[in-house]
């Protein structure tokens, strides 16, 4: 349990120490855990699975919890196995610890874990196998070695390991036989793996005196010289493995006895380079036990021999792949007729003869992919029994009618990665129990007719990687019992109404990466037929669309559909999900929307899918605080999963009200997100995994309580905390998250309350003396500030932006227009500045006015009652008043629209100061001559 302590809170200082006794008593598990996961689903009281692979740790991690039963730490840098690494694990009973930087184990660093089953230490960089480190571990069954730089092996390291079974030394430095010796000693291995080793010899001698339980033995890759068994030591091996194991075409086999190895009935002799009598001499040790035999790349020997050597009777497997033949015989496979498979795979086969299997009336499985076949010529039609054949991966652009006419048994044939460009129904008139059919990457344009009447029990069909540009009605209307669908990466742009129509047993269907745009699904019908339609794909086509409601919604007809995929649309995206486009998915489980531009969801986007639990919303654009509202949640009570990674968001609050009581699993890494409160955590009450990676979170008091929480709470993991970076202050960028020190943020909240009471009676005695009796004196003085700030500013311009600021309440406006603005900007040439007009949005509206008057030559007050009444106005004339008496300077021009007497001025104060010591203009009476005024206006604006 990690040591920080809570914030605590004044003055519950009982409660607080309440809380953080039970924090201390109560065991628990940090599921942050900083470099680890624990997978999904869990229960913190169940054993655990915890995953800390590829994070660059350097040691064991620390908090790891106690009741772990899988720990997964391999692609790390750790160097070395302490005691005290595992020494808390005492329910441990799979570790991986692959692909690390390991050279040294503690003595009893496995002592505690006495239910380790699994030890996987495999490319590390072990010289030595201890028995300090290995004894007392009574269940363990399997132990990975492979790929280290072992050595030596302790005589009775195993002794005590009372269930081993599997032993993987593969890739090792071993380089004599009698070094493994005390694994041969085990009585209960049935596994050993020992291949590249360095091996130049494999004698009995060397190995045992007694009989060894070994059922499996993998001496590949050894340069061996000499195989000799003379004791019986293997009678129970059924597996033996010496794939490129003879040395410059040299293997001494010396087995003289037969029946010790009886029981082999599999070997693996892939790339032996030896003799044609040498192998056949391999092959006949096992010629009454051998079921299954794989001898790829054993080129340049003669394939007639070598099959005529290794079908035996019992034989019914075989591999002989690689192999450079070019020409497929009668002659030269009539040995194997009993096969059962045969695998021929990356040979060179151009031709095959047409009667060359036709006695294999054994045969269930042929391979013949990566080949260079351009047609076949009936090659198969002697294979009653064949229920497998692949021919994937060759350069066949025709097919017969008569191909496959005999082949009455099969079930799953694969032609995808050849060069077909149709199809044609008689092909597979006789197929009647195909069930799988695999036509990908060849340059089908179309389909139209190819599966009319036929193939009435075919289950799964493979389309993707052609070149179909339109899927026709009752192209599928016979495919009754098609159950998936792939129709990947064509280039279909249009689909005829009722064109699924007799799929009503599909339940996959795949339209991803095509050409579909929304006019292709605007038909209601498009869908129609798909009664079990549970998972649909649209990913990577053209689909948008421009309108909040649709006419027809294309998945109306869905009702069984769980899965609906429509992200990655090209261009532009979707850029919105139309109110209406789930109508009908009322079975919907789970929708993948992302990376499509959306800038925002309606509130009843999701009405029509109350079952949906994963919704993933990945790369959209949702930064406006108003694209996803809690309303927008309330109609999926059970969703599950929220996938909402790099899409712009700045906060979760919209989380807070969506009533989301079963959410688990929240990902919203690469946003924006700054702080996470509590009241949002309590929100989403069985959330279990949180991932928040690549935020902008403050490494100060506002992130406190998400720290803490991450670290503490043993309900929800926070995944990968150590990997948090603070955004800012700058001074601590870069630093980690969880690094931050929240006991600095601890409060006395009961000195503050003092404190902040004393300093606000202090302030409201402070602030009263003033408003009484220092009110004007520090206007003065604020306004006299921001004079000597512009008139500055105005000298490093150089000048005067406007010739005069017109100060006026809005009433007035008309008068400004219609005659301010034609008299003294048309007709003089003079630059006004009109609040209306020229001041600068955004900024407030005491920064334009100070701007406007002190960037003006003359400020002209057009006074009337409004203006009077307006505290704007108000405000506009005070800072006018202020430059006029701060510049001393000819700057204030008044003009009385409305005749206003002095007496009325009394209430304001400023203006009748300004009346008395001021010359003014006054607007002439209805019916009089305005040319006198407005010369009086032009010598009052040329005045210095």
């Amino acid at each position: 349990m990690a040591t920080r302590k809570r914030r605590s809170v004044e003055p519950s200082i009982t409660l607080c120490y309440l809380s953080y006794s039970i924090l201390i008593i109560v065991p628990t598990s940090e599921f942050s855990l900083r470099n680890c996961m624990i997978p999904e689903p869990f229960n913190y009281t169940d054993k655990l699975t915890v995953l800390c692979y590829k994070m660059g740790l350097l040691a064991f991690p620390s908090k790891i919890p106690s009741n772990v039963a899988t720990l997964v730490i391999s692609f790390n840098y750790i160097s070395e196995i302490r005691k005290e690494d595992l020494s808390r694990l005492t329910f441990l009973t799979h570790l991986n610890a692959s692909n690390n930087n390991i050279s040294h184990i503690q003595e009893g660093a496995f002592r505690d874990s006495k239910d380790l089953e699994e030890l996987n230490l495999s490319q590390n960089r072990l010289s030595n196998v201890s028995r300090s480190w290995l004894e007392d571990l009574p269940k363990l069954s399997i132990i990975r070695l492979d790929g280290n730089l072992i050595k030596h092996i302790e005589p009775d390291v195993f002794a005590s390991l009372s269930s081993l079974k599997v032993l993987n030394l593969t890739d090792n430095k071993l380089q004599q036989i009698e070094r493994i010796q005390p694994a041969f000693g085990l009585n209960t291995l049935q596994e050993l793996y020992i291949g590249i080793n360095n091996l130049n010899i494999f004698q009995s001698s060397d190995v045992s005196v007694t009989s060894i339980s070994l059922k499996m033995l993998d001496l590949s890759q050894n340069l061996l010289t000499k195989f000799q068994i003379t004791e019986n030591i293997f009678p129970a091996l059924e597996y033996l493995d010496l794939s490129y194991c003879s040395h410059n075409g040299n293997l001494d086999w010396i087995v003289p006895n037969a029946t010790m190895l009886k029981k082999v009935t599999t070997l693996k002799l892939d790339g032996v380079r030896i003799p044609e009598e040498k192998t056949a001499a391999i092959l006949g040790t096992f010629n009454t036990s051998l079921y299954r035999l794989r001898m790829d790349d054993i080129k340049p020997i003669k394939p007639d021999r070598l099959l005529s050597d290794a079908c035996s009777s019992v034989l019914r497997v075989l591999h002989f792949g690689e192999n450079n033949i070019s020409s497929l015989t009668k002659h030269m496979i009539a040995p194997c007729y009993l096969l059962q498979q045969l695998d021929l795979t990356s040979n060179n086969i151009y031709h095959i003869s047409g009667k060359t299997f036709m006695n294999f009336t054994q045969l269930i499985s042929l391979h013949l992919q990566h080949n260079k076949l351009t047609k076949l010529n009936g090659a198969f039609n002697g294979l009653p029994r064949l229920e497998l054949l692949d021919l994937s991966a060759n350069k066949i652009n025709k097919l017969n009618c008569p191909d496959f006419g005999n082949l009455i048994s099969l079930r799953n044939l694969y032609l995808y990665n050849n060069k077909l460009s149709s199809v044609s129904v008689c092909l597979f008139k006789n197929l009647k129990n195909l069930q799988k059919l695999k036509l990908g990457t060849n340059k089908l344009l179309t389909i139209s007719t190819s599966f009319f009447g036929v193939l009435s029990n075919l289950k799964y069909l493979q389309l993707r990687y052609n070149k179909i540009s339109s899927l026709q009605k009752s192209t599928f209307a016979h495919l009754h019992s098609l159950q998936t669908l792939d129709l990947v990466d064509n280039q279909i742009s249009e689909i005829d109404e009722y064109a699924f129509e007799g799929l009503g047993n599909l339940t996959w269907l795949s339209l991803a990466s095509n050409k579909i745009t929304k006019n292709t699904i605007k038909n209601k019908n498009v869908f129609s037929g798909l009664f079990k339609l549970q998972h649909l794909d649209l990913n990577s086509n053209y689909i948008t669309f421009d309108r909040e409601h649709l006419t027809f919604p294309p998945f109306v007809h869905l009702k069984s559909l769980h899965t609906l995929a429509i992200n990655s649309q090209r261009h532009h995206g979707l850029q919105f999900l139309p109110r209406n486009l789930l109508e009908g998915l009322t079975s919907l489980k789970i929708f993948y929307a992302g990376n499509l531009n959306i800038r925002y969801l309606y509130n009843d986007t999701f009405n029509n899918t109350p079952h949906l639990w994963h919704l993933d919303l990945t790369k959209n654009i949702l930064s406006d605080n108003s694209a996803l509202s809690s309303q927008a949640f309330h109609p999926i009570p059970e969703l599950t999963r929220l996938i909402l990674s790099r899409s712009g968001l700045q906060s979760l609050d919209f989380l807070i009200k969506a009533n989301l009581s079963k959410l688990s699993i929240l990902r919203a890494s690469g946003n924006k997100l700054a702080s996470i409160n509590q009241t949002l955590i309590d929100s989403i009450p069985r959330l279990k995994f949180l991932d928040l990676q690549n935020n902008t979170f403050p490494c100060d008091c506002s992130s406190a309580w998400f720290i803490d929480w991450s670290l503490l709470n043993n309900q929800t993991q926070v995944l990968y905390l150590n990997k948090y970076i603070c955004n800012y202050p700058s001074a601590m960028s870069k630093n980690s998250l969880e690094d931050f020190n929240t006991e600095s943020c601890i409060v006395d909240y009961s000195f503050i309350c003092f404190l902040c009471s004393s300093l606000i009676v202090a302030f409201t005695l402070v602030v009263s003396f003033v408003c009484s009796f220092l009110r004007w004196h520090l206007v003065y003085t604020y306004y006299l500030f921001l004079a000597l700030l512009h008139d500055r500013k105005r000298k490093q311009q150089h000048g005067f932006q406007y010739d005069a600021f017109i100060s006026y309440n809005t009433q007035d406006e008309p008068w400004v227009i219609k005659e301010l603005l034609p008299n003294l900007e048309a007709n003089q040439g003079w630059r006004l500045c009109l609040h209306h007009r020229d001041f600068q949005p955004g900024r407030s509206i005491t920064d334009n006015i100070i701007d406007g008057i002190y960037n003006s030559r003359k400020t002209i007050c057009l006074i009337t009652n409004n203006y009077l009444r307006s505290n704007w106005c108000s405000q506009e004339i005070q800072v006018a008043t202020f430059r006029h008496f701060d510049e001393r300077k000819d700057v204030l021009i008044l003009i009385f629209l409305e005749d206003i007497p002095t007496r009325h001025l009394s209430p304001y104060y400023r203006m009748k100061k300004l009346v008395k010591q001021q010359t003014y203009l006054c607007w002439p009476k209805a019916g009089d001559d305005t040319k006198v005024f407005w010369q009086k206006v032009k010598m009052a604006m040329e005045t210095k």
